[in-house]
């Protein structure tokens, strides 16, 4: 996605546009589903002098801002992706931990609705599916 893009999606959401969180955004967008550590080594790359605190701060306020999408799969560190607001789920490797996007079921999908939502206005649904990933199941076979 093209910089300006990333400033007016920053606009939108009401925040203001410093270089960091262009950096955060661009790096987020190249790097799906990185830890903060790979976002931060991203960011700088073009940023050398930017802090860890600013990375954080910056994942922060584009995660509460709808930017960015924080997941954190059982026994993982936080994961960050801009691929937002469509109820997307996951599936991980149990072996080497990779990540990857699975759309929402098609068709009745049952355990996506609660049987009782105890006074909760639901509006989304996190699955996450756990396997093992090609590369791993090769290299058992």
């Amino acid at each position: 996605m093209a910089t300006t893009d990333f400033v007016h999606q920053l606009r939108d959401a009401a925040l203001r546009v410093t270089r960091p969180r262009l950096a955060v955004l661009g790096a987020v967008e190249a790097h799906p589903h990185a830890d903060t550590g790979t976002v931060i080594g991203a960011v700088r790359r073009d940023l050398p002098d930017v802090s860890h605190q600013a990375v954080y701060d910056s994942l922060e306020k584009l995660t509460a801002a709808g930017l960015v999408r924080r997941i954190q799969p059982n026994g993982s560190v936080a994961r960050y992706e801009t691929r937002t607001g469509d109820n997307h789920h996951h599936v991980v490797c149990r072996t080497c931990g990779a990540i990857s996007d699975v759309d929402c079921a098609v068709g009745e999908a049952p355990c996506l609705t609660a049987a009782e939502d105890n006074g909760f206005a639901i509006d989304e649904a996190e699955v996450i599916y756990w396997g093992t990933c090609p590369s791993c199941a090769a290299t058992t076979s």
